[in-house]
């Protein structure tokens, strides 16, 4: 009923503003129809054309012709010029794709002595390309290509004519942009400058819900780009860890990859945000629409409710496109490995009001595992519609579908690490899985002036699971290589509902710059499942023979179902005292109802309900352009949905807080950045043993769990066409409380060093330009298998390489995964290790038209 209300809230809301516009045509249209007493005589009125010859002389009169195009360099980048005397009538639309910045000018055609078109390559140094062509009979279009991300400019009317003012951005891994709906897909500015406005474009992270630029918020971020992506031959979409500090990835295996991360030491229990929104389950993810992934680190209930302990992953995804543009890619590699995407955008009416986008992709691979095969589809159309300037429309739906068995990782038990990595522990005839997921999201906007908006977005997410074969039943028997079995059948089903409206504004109370976020939101996760099992024989793992059969008929083991409804307000302000000194203070507050329940016999095992108040505070200092100082205090919660404690009460919430400090540093003329952070976490009403009852599952929560650590993140251009990406991280996570395990040990699967270099070179100039190298390297140290420590993951250094080539329209490219051949082992967070690839050979060809 919640869910309805608000839904309608929503829906009556946008209804209403939509209507806005429909009432003011009226309005004008009951005006119109006012009596007029002062009528033209015949003779007043002027004459229409009487030939083709006269209308085409008027419309050639009404285009401004541009008569030069030059450049001249700046200390920080260069000025394009349009060389004409009538720039002050000149319009500009801009749109922007990844790193290109493309700007349309209407009523307005090159008259060049050279020609109709102007072209300059590697102009200074983070600039590729500066285009200006006619586009059309009456529309010029200026393009600027970045090397690494996309490019500020200012817009400035001169004597001479109209001034793009270009400076190079060399940092796009840790300053993305919010899409505009109606631009493109990766990296656009949050305002469309014209001749009538010069502010600079501004550089935003869409996970802090408000667009500022990302060097004013009190917080460590950091962003991989698509583009990162592919020059590394991701082909999941986990590999953007190696490329961020402090990150582990909780693997499920090879395969498809997964979606579970461990954040400065604390698993999100895979749980994260698309697109803004929230995204359960922990199951594989396509990349074929995905833009970039945003890592926001430290506790984030603040803005997004209960969860997200230590940060967020926010995986944003391609949105259409104003123009045409197609694109076809294939994907060829080892251990069989094949794959085909489709990426097509563009607008459906003429005047661009409404845009599509249609991403498609086909994988079929087998694995370096014995009996191992992974086939999936996606498919993901998308829809904007501008309706007016300040009001747009979107709509999102995603269908991924995937056949594969059950990989069967290994225990976290020192004998699984003298096995081949290649075993298989299941029954290769008898595994069978099967994951069907659908994603729809609609998203509102209208701003009512410029400093006033509204966003409406809905949310719904369902999957569906059917998994069986032979997994593991316990630990080894004491022989220390006979591994239990059971044959299991299982069924998930998850649904999820969000419902956001909020509401933004800029103002001042005198000389303070107010930058206000408020919202209301309301959700609902619902996941059910079946389990059923029967026995099966166990299995040798230095020696496994298969064939084994179920000895008996499945027995059902549980029908259940839990999840909760949250409902949440929350405001934020961000606060600007001077130019160089902004203060951030946000609150939340949750209500959420848990259910944990029996379907079988349609009883309620438990239900909780929590109310929670999350503050968040945060305080910037910019005592330079180029240095940012900044320092935070932020919280988390997760209610606790399973079980009580020994008196027969609901637990409290488990909580988390971070204190941080950090800073940001520009180097090389802005070309590369730095950003330090150093963060203490402490986890909170963690449930532990209860030493006071004779029942070993009795529980309290006197638990405590602490991460501390530091981190480094470098990325940037140090010379022309030299781009580097440097991480490191030390993070001590312990246990520092607790009635069973021993104060002191790890959690698992974080090592207290990692480090990662990804850095290519790509030739600017000459007969080879275009062609270009990468090397990559990441080391992870020593981590813990489990609680307690009884396991140690051993440590490993992993190489990579590539070589590539790309042009305009095409790009060639060979990934060298694991070099060396290095045999080494990613781990969950809490029972099993998981074998990686050995040397991997990935080939991929794209074009686009």
């Amino acid at each position: 009923m919640q869910l309805r209300q608000f839904f309608c809230v929503g829906i009556a809301g946008t209804i209403y503003l939509i209507g806005i516009g429909t009432a003011k045509a009226q309005n004008d249209e009951n005006i119109s129809k006012i009596p007029i007493t002062n009528i033209s005589q015949i003779s007043d009125i002027k004459r229409p054309h009487t030939n083709v010859k006269e209308w085409l002389a008027q419309q050639q009169a009404q285009i401004i012709q541009v008569t030069g195009v030059s450049l001249n360099q700046t200390s920080n980048g260069l000025e394009v010029i349009l060389e004409t005397t009538a720039s002050d009538k000149l319009q500009t639309s801009l749109n922007s794709e990844g790193n290109i910045l493309s700007v349309d000018i209407p009523n307005a055609q090159l008259r060049l002595a050279s020609g109709d078109s102007f072209l300059s390559q590697k102009p200074v140094a983070g600039i590729t390309e500066i285009t200006v062509i006619n586009q059309d009979s009456n529309t010029i279009r200026v393009t600027v290509i970045g090397e690494t991300s996309l490019p500020k400019v200012e817009l400035d009317d001169s004597e001479n004519g109209l001034i793009f003012v270009v400076t190079p951005i060399t940092t796009s891994a840790q300053q993305p942009q919010t899409p505009q709906t109606n631009q493109a897909d990766s990296e656009t500015p949050a305002t469309q400058p014209s001749a009538q406005n010069d502010e600079p474009i501004e550089l935003v992270v869409t996970g802090t819900r408000f667009e500022i630029p990302i060097q004013d918020t009190p917080q460590s971020i950091q962003v991989i780009p698509r583009q990162v992506l592919e020059d590394r031959g991701a082909v999941r979409l986990d590999e953007f860890t190696d490329n961020v500090s402090g990150v582990q990835r909780i693997t499920g295996g090879d395969g498809l990859g997964s979606s579970g991360f461990i954040i400065r030491g604390f698993s999100d229990v895979y749980e994260n945000l698309r697109n803004g929104f929230r995204s359960q389950g922990g199951f594989p993810r396509d990349l074929a629409n995905i833009d970039r992934v945003e890592v926001l680190k430290g506790p984030a209930a603040a803005l997004y409710g209960g969860g997200f302990q230590s940060g967020i992953v926010n995986i944003l995804t391609k949105k259409p496109l104003d123009e045409p543009r197609y694109e076809v890619k294939a994907t060829v590699g080892s251990y069989d490995f094949y794959r085909g995407e489709l990426d097509l955008t563009g607008p459906l009416v003429e005047n661009r009001s409404l845009l599509y986008r249609l991403n498609v992709a086909y994988q079929n691979q087998g694995s370096f595992r014995d009996f191992l095969n992974y086939k999936s589809f996606f498919v993901a159309p998308s829809l904007t519609w501008n309706i007016s300037q300040r009001t747009s429309l979107s709509f999102d739906y995603e269908y991924f579908n995937t056949d594969y068995p059950d990989d069967e990782t290994f225990r976290a038990e020192p004998e699984f690490l003298r096995i081949s990595p290649k075993t298989y522990l299941g029954e290769p005839d008898l595994a069978n899985e099967n994951f069907t997921a659908h994603s729809l999201s609609l998203e509102f906007s209208h701003e009512f002036s410029d400093n006033w908006q509204y966003r409406l977005g809905f949310n719904t997410l369902w999957q569906d699971v059917f998994d069986e074969g032979a997994t593991r039943s316990g630990r080894l028997q004491a022989d220390r290589r006979t591994l239990n079995r059971q044959f299991t059948r299982r069924t998930n089903d998850l649904e999820n509902l969000t419902l956001r409206n909020e509401i933004l504004g800029k103002f001042n109370t005198g000389s303070v710059r107010h930058n206000l976020l408020f919202g209301v939101d309301y959700s609902r996760l619902e996941y059910a499942y079946t389990f059923s099992s029967a026995p099966i024989a166990p299995i040798d793992i230095f020696n496994p023979i298969y064939g084994a059969r179920p000895t008996a008929a499945l027995s059902l083991n549980s029908n259940e179902a839990y999840g909760d409804d949250t409902l949440g307000i929350y405001l934020q302000d961000i606060v600007e005292v001077l130019p160089s000194l902004k203060i951030l203070a946000g609150v939340r507050f949750d209500n959420v109802n848990g259910f944990y329940e029996n379907r079988e016999t349609n009883t309620s095992i438990n239900e909780v309900s929590d109310s929670k108040f999350s503050p968040r505070l945060g305080i910037v200092y910019q005592p330079g352009n180029t240095t940012t100082l900044y320092a935070s205090w932020s919280n988390s919660f997760t209610p606790q949905i399973f079980g009580r404690n020994s008196n027969g009460e609901q637990f409290k919430p488990v909580t988390s807080e971070q204190y941080e400090v950090g800073i940001r540093q520009e180097f090389l003329d802005q070309r590369l950045s730095a950003n330090l952070a150093l963060f203490q976490i402490t986890r909170q009403n963690v449930a532990t043993t209860d030493p006071n009852s004779s029942d070993p599952f009795a529980r309290i929560q006197t638990g405590e769990q602490r991460s501390r650590g530091v981190e480094l993140d470098i990325n940037g251009e140090i010379l022309p066409g030299w781009k580097m990406i440097l991480t490191y991280a030390y993070t001590d996570a312990q246990v520092t409380e607790d009635n069973r395990i021993p104060v002191g040990d790890r959690l698992p699967n974080v090592p207290y060093n990692s480090a990662s270099l990804w850095t290519t070179y790509e030739i600017q100039s000459g007969n080879l330009q275009g062609l270009g190298a990468g090397l990559g390297i990441v080391y992870v140290g020593d981590r813990q298998g489990g609680l307690p420590n009884t396991i140690t993951i051993p440590s490993y250094v992993r190489t990579d390489a590539a070589l590539f080539y790309r042009r305009r329209q095409f790009e060639a490219r060979l990934n060298f995964k694991n070099l060396f051949d290095t045999n080494y082992y990613d781990a969950t967070d809490g029972t099993s290790i998981n074998p990686q690839e050995p040397f991997t050979l990935i080939g991929s060809f794209s074009y686009r038209f």
